[in-house]
């Protein structure tokens, strides 16, 4: 499907390398976190519901003695992680032995509760990882270098929780772990979730067959949606990632507007889906649930907040991701004392990176370079739409195409690059912008330490214009 912008037929680059299918653990332990969110909810929860939850201990032994202070002594701290065992319901989903964890994500409900902010740790970010007793039959894990849902792997969720609280200093009091045996469920629960498709989706490995634009997914659709990888975007891990936050953020948008809410009968649908999935430590009583959930009435979708923390390609090991400093310290600071992020946009521009969509095309014959042009776009909060070759090659000038929806946005890209050439198509109707890399591509223009992060709330829209 073409954008409008530019008329040549479109040819797709070389798919990226196939890499094992993961599951939407981030989508799925988010959507649970629903339940200590939003306002007022649990006070009304039936017995049945609470006694849906399981609980698994967490002793200060598992933790180690020296962690981090608890300076905003009022605030909380709920480690989110989401798991794909394969037992029981979950094994229609493939049988494969143990128990893993791709997605490790913070919820940080403020010390007043009128903001909440929910940071995303990349799978694969390669960080030092903390010594962790052995535990049941788990192996326990040394210290070393490794990537960061090692630690869930050798020494299950406590060592995830002790591993957070040592990269981050932020002291965590409580965790949620899920599975996805209740995620279709959820989403029929409250009627299903909104998305925006830039163009058609045919991806028969996630069973998902849907048109381009504005609609409302079931929840088999849903599945598929933020299953599909290869289907959608670039096909890197980071965009499936932002694609996963968005819906995450249009369904607590629609649980928050009040639909859900004010409907007895798809709130308790919700809670008993996203309950019977939950396992928490047992000082997340339901009497603690109610008490934050009867503080967070006034809380709206706009007051809650996503943030993946910086990265980069590591350039000593390939696949994997480095925390940018001193972004991520800035971040992690910012949470364990409770200070507001209002002024957290993604850009100094006219509109933020997050809300502009760009497709890729290569006129150059470097291959490859559409895809890590993709990447280090991404990495600064843009949306890839797609990836393919221009018409003809080789073209010398790098442009960016955009149509008159779509000028606002130019700036903020201009701004990123080291070179690069605005040229308005005056009859295209989209918003998206068109890179077209050329042979005298430079890069992007380093990101200043002081810098916004990236982050979008709730409200998210990815259809506005």
């Amino acid at each position: 499907m073409s954008s409008g912008l530019v008329d040549a037929p479109q040819v797709q680059g070389a798919p990226p390398p196939r890499r094992r299918r993961r599951w939407p653990r981030v989508l799925i332990a988010v959507v649970v976190a629903l339940v200590l969110l939003v306002a007022g909810i649990v006070a009304g929860v039936s017995l049945k519901l609470i006694g849906n939850v399981k609980h698994e201990n967490v002793t200060q032994e598992d933790l180690g003695a020296t962690r981090p202070p608890k300076v905003a002594t009022t605030a909380m701290n709920v480690l989110i992680v989401g798991s794909d065992q394969r037992n029981g319901k979950n094994a229609r989903y493939g049988r494969v032995a143990g128990e893993r964890t791709d997605t490790i994500m913070l919820a940080h409900v403020s010390s007043q509760r009128d903001n909440a902010i929910v940071v995303s740790f990349p799978r694969d970010s390669l960080v030092q990882l903390p010594a962790c007793r052995a535990k049941g039959h788990l192996p326990g894990q040394q210290a070393h270098l490794g990537m960061i849902n090692e630690s869930f792997n050798s020494g299950g969720i406590a060592c995830t929780w002790k591993t957070v609280e040592t990269l981050t200093g932020i002291r965590i009091d409580h965790f949620v772990k899920v599975d996805f045996t209740g995620f279709k469920t959820m989403v029929d629960a409250v009627g299903g979730v909104e998305v925006c498709l830039p163009a058609p989706v045919n991806d028969k490995k996630a069973l998902l067959h849907l048109p381009a634009g504005r609609q409302t997914l079931n929840g088999e659709q849903s599945l598929g949606y933020v299953r599909a990888r290869y289907s959608l975007g670039d096909g890197s891990d980071i965009g499936r990632i932002q694609r996963q936050q968005m819906f995450i953020a249009s369904m607590l948008k629609k649980v928050m507007s009040g639909e859900t809410l004010t409907d007895p009968a798809k709130l308790f649908g919700f809670l008993d889906a996203g309950t019977r999935s939950v396992t928490t430590d047992p000082g997340l009583t339901p009497g603690v649930m109610r008490d934050l959930a009867l503080s967070l009435k006034g809380l709206n979708a706009g007051q809650v907040r996503f943030i993946t923390t910086p990265w980069h390609y590591s350039l000593t090991q390939p696949g994997r991701v480095e925390w940018v400093q001193p972004q991520a310290r800035k971040l992690f600071q910012a949470v364990a004392r409770d200070q507001n992020l209002a002024g957290v946009k993604g850009g100094q521009a006219k509109v933020g990176r997050s809300k502009i969509q760009i497709e890729l095309r290569n006129g150059t014959y470097r291959s490859g370079l559409g895809t890590q042009v993709a990447a280090f776009l991404e990495q600064r909060g843009y949306h890839i739409t797609e990836i393919g070759d221009a018409a003809r090659k080789p073209l010398a000038r790098t442009t960016v195409l955009y149509g008159p929806n779509g000028e606002t946005r130019v700036p903020t890209l201009v701004k990123d690059l080291n070179a690069g050439t605005p040229r308005l198509v005056a009859g295209a109707r989209t918003n998206h912008l068109v890179l077209v890399i050329g042979d005298d591509w430079q890069g992007l223009k380093p990101q200043r330490p002081d810098e916004p992060l990236n982050a979008f709330d709730a409200t998210h829209d990815t259809c506005a214009g």
